[in-house]
């Protein structure tokens, strides 16, 4: 059975409809967690029953889609194993979103953080974003360019930097400095599964915050610290910044022209890859208390990440022992596969292996290179890359862009135009696979986001709430999540905690 107790049943309004909230003890776990009613109907049918009898909104699913794995007694408790005051939003015609009744305490700020929490808001987990009550995040001030306030010409609005990567959060403005601000926090680690933060180690706890502090409130968090070096080690007290660790960890050494100095990549690349790899962590660590019952300190640095993504010119280096290159708009081990100048503009090319090399040179009326004994195999196009690039080169130029787009279309072989962003955002790919959504913002009216790159067969993540303002959900959380009264906001309010 799925079920050993039905330890409590609520009716909850979310996202416009009634929800039948159940909890229930898992005797495998030895935790609590929500289910859906769908759950309820294949392992009680007669609660299930009373149960539906109360309410004609709730959704009913087919029978086999909750059909317990032969070999477990009951399904991992994967939502909150303490409860955490959430149901399932039931997105997507009643399948629930991957994250639904997850909730994550947030207080990251910039980009490395903010990006994870918003791939885990992008799939249905509730984000409570804490903010300094004195201005927020540093990057709602980070523009131009800025959102603008429809209602009031004179308010400049958010940036678009914070935009970009705070949706489906709410904000609470909460001053961490004070005992009573620490207390509020204190409060919503116990309710929550997941706390992420990127303060420089140390300085958490200062404040009663830190992991240790934290696991004596509430064993079952999953805490994820963003940091520039990690919690160890002899820089680990530095602060991290994308550009330092850029420069630091070999990624501008092997960015640039080959004739030129070492450059910084266009978009904030370690930040984000390591937004990505602290996401990843949190996933795997729901899924590990799923097993174990337990949370635990997840430790990801902007330096490891950025080491680990050197991937193929790292491994290059430790093996080989020669010191890598910049190669501008080329590769370092396969050739052709750069950036052509055309009469009018430039195209990017590959030739990635022997048989795309063929038909390339085919295309370009160059069918005699092939057998060339400087470019047969890839090796000899890299001993003899200048060479070859020369010649190739020479006959782009003899064409523009068009004629040879025309060229290569259908035929096998990799190529593009160098899209700027206006012809980036208009592709007709990027048109069909929706990775420009609309939504609307309390003072900016309809904003235009970067879509979601990920697309489920069942589930379907989406931008439920557009970047909050700040402090937008103080109120709501206060009353909702930590059932604080009147009295109590006012004094808070007083104490200068909000």
């Amino acid at each position: 059975m799925f079920l050993s107790a039905i330890a409590r049943v609520g009716m909850r309004a979310h996202s416009g409809r009634a929800l039948v909230q159940s909890r229930t003890a898992f005797t495998r776990a030895g935790a609590s967690s929500f289910v859906s009613m769908s759950v309820l109907t294949v392992a009680r049918p007669q609660a299930a029953s009373r149960l539906l009898s109360t309410t004609s909104t709730i959704r009913q699913h087919p029978k086999e889609e909750f059909q317990a794995h032969p070999t477990h007694t009951s399904p991992p408790p994967l939502l909150s194993q303490e409860s955490n005051g959430l149901a399932p939003a039931f997105a997507n015609g009643g399948l629930a979103l991957p994250l639904d009744g997850i909730r994550i305490l947030d207080l990251t700020r910039v980009l490395a953080g903010p990006y994870c929490t918003q791939i885990l808001g992008d799939l249905g987990a509730e984000v409570i974003k804490v903010e300094n009550p004195k201005g927020g995040d540093d990057t709602r001030a980070w523009g131009p360019p800025f959102a603008g306030n429809q209602h009031d010409p004179a308010d400049r609005g958010d940036s678009a930097y914070f935009l970009s990567v705070n949706r489906n959060k709410k904000s609470i403005t909460v001053n961490i400095r004070t005992k009573e601000g620490q207390a509020i926090i204190h409060d919503l680690a116990k309710r929550c599964d997941i706390l992420v933060e990127n303060y420089v180690p140390g300085k958490l706890e200062k404040y009663g915050l830190g992991y240790e502090q934290v696991k004596e409130l509430n064993p079952k968090l999953i805490y994820a610290s963003i940091t520039g070096y990690g919690q160890t080690g002899p820089y680990a007290t530095r602060p991290g910044y994308d550009c330092i660790i850029e420069a630091e960890a070999g990624l501008m050494h092997i960015t640039g022209e080959s004739t030129g100095p070492p450059v910084i990549v266009g978009v904030a690349i370690t930040d984000l890859t390591t937004g990505l790899y602290a996401h990843g962590a949190i996933m795997a660590a729901l899924l590990a208390r799923a097993k174990t019952g337990r949370g635990q300190h997840i430790d990801c640095s902007l330096l490891e990440s950025q080491l680990a993504t050197l991937s193929d010119i790292g491994s290059s280096y430790l093996i080989s022992g020669q010191e890598p290159h910049r190669w501008g708009a080329s590769h370092p081990t396969i050739v052709p596969y750069q950036a052509f100048p055309t009469r009018d503009s430039r195209i990017m090319i590959s030739g990635g292996n022997d048989g795309q090399f063929k038909t390339l040179c085919r295309l370009l009326g160059l069918e005699h290179l092939p057998t060339d004994i400087r470019f047969r195999t890839n090796s000899d196009r890299v001993k003899y890359r200048d060479e070859l690039i020369k010649i190739m080169t020479e006959r782009l130029q003899e064409h523009d862009n068009q004629h040879w787009l025309k060229a290569f279309e259908g035929q096998g072989v990799p190529f593009s135009t160098i899209n700027d962003f206006a012809h980036t955002f208009a592709h007709p790919q990027v048109v069909a696979r929706k990775m420009v959504l609309e939504v609307e913002h309390p003072k900016a009216g309809k904003l235009k986001l970067i879509g979601i790159p990920v697309k489920y067969s069942e589930s379907k993540p989406s931008v439920r709430l557009p970047p909050p303002l700040l402090g937008q959900h103080t109120q709501e959380i206060l009353r909702d999540v930590l059932h604080y009264d009147a009295e109590k906001v006012d004094s808070l309010a007083t104490a200068g905690a909000l």
